[in-house]
């Protein structure tokens, strides 16, 4: 737990100085990734000061939910089928919705439940066809459709470099996020938050505006 707390100290000072180098002003939340981490990682963020954490599988971020009393906000970064779509509604922020389809997923188990759901719009950037998310180019006729989603608030946009990138692709990839999140504003969603920047890259990610960083390894070690 000490670790941790010193790591996290660091990893703050660390993003400050990237918000200062950057010239975006944002604030930045840091989202701790305990993905194959134990229920101890959860709790040993919280007590150094992180209220975010981020888990890529529901089933596993259930167990932990069940597991943890400090009261964390959940952030479900990973991929989510379609027929997972009513787990969504346990967590605070839904980083990954990636296509229109679990959109419409997402909004329909909103209305069963009659509340709203907090998302980010997933975007492919650079293309990868290991990396989901909707394609940069037609996010704009997407975000005009979202608006019949009525249950969904589109918050922003959730991008991935692609890994040990050069910095003038990570700088493309994380710009590009910008460019979408300027799209699904011009639609009239409120859209003001961009997640990208993990262990490997979060410095640059918050030079290039990221408002949440998504981080495992640096603040944990290495996952099993």
């Amino acid at each position: 737990m000490d670790h941790v707390r010193e790591t996290v100290s660091e990893v703050r000072s660390r993003i400050a100085a990237a918000r200062s180098r950057g010239g975006h002003g944002q604030e930045v939340t840091l989202v701790a990734v305990t993905k194959t981490h134990g229920p101890d990682a959860v709790e040993a963020a919280y007590a150094a000061g992180v209220l975010d954490v981020g888990e890529n599988k529901v089933q596993e971020a259930e167990g932990k939910m069940a597991q943890v009393a400090v009261p964390v906000r959940w952030h479900l970064i990973g991929h989510l089928q379609r027929n997972k779509a009513r787990s969504a509604l346990r967590f605070d922020l839904v980083h990954s919705m990636d296509s229109e389809r679990l959109a419409a997923a997402l909004h329909d188990e909103a209305v069963k439940a009659a509340r709203s759901l907090d998302v980010l719009l997933q975007v492919n950037v650079s293309g990868e066809d290991s990396k989901g998310g909707v394609a940069l180019a037609d996010v704009p006729a997407l975000a005009d459709r979202l608006h019949a989603l009525g249950t969904l608030r589109v918050r922003g946009v959730m991008t991935m470099a692609p890994f040990e990138a050069a910095e003038a692709t990570l700088r493309t990839v994380f710009a590009g996020a910008r460019t979408a999140r300027v799209a699904l504003q011009q639609a009239g969603h409120p859209a003001e938050w961009l997640s990208m920047g993990m262990s490997g890259d979060y410095e640059i990610a918050v030079e290039e505006g990221a408002t949440h960083v998504r981080l495992g390894t640096v603040l944990f070690g290495s996952r099993t």
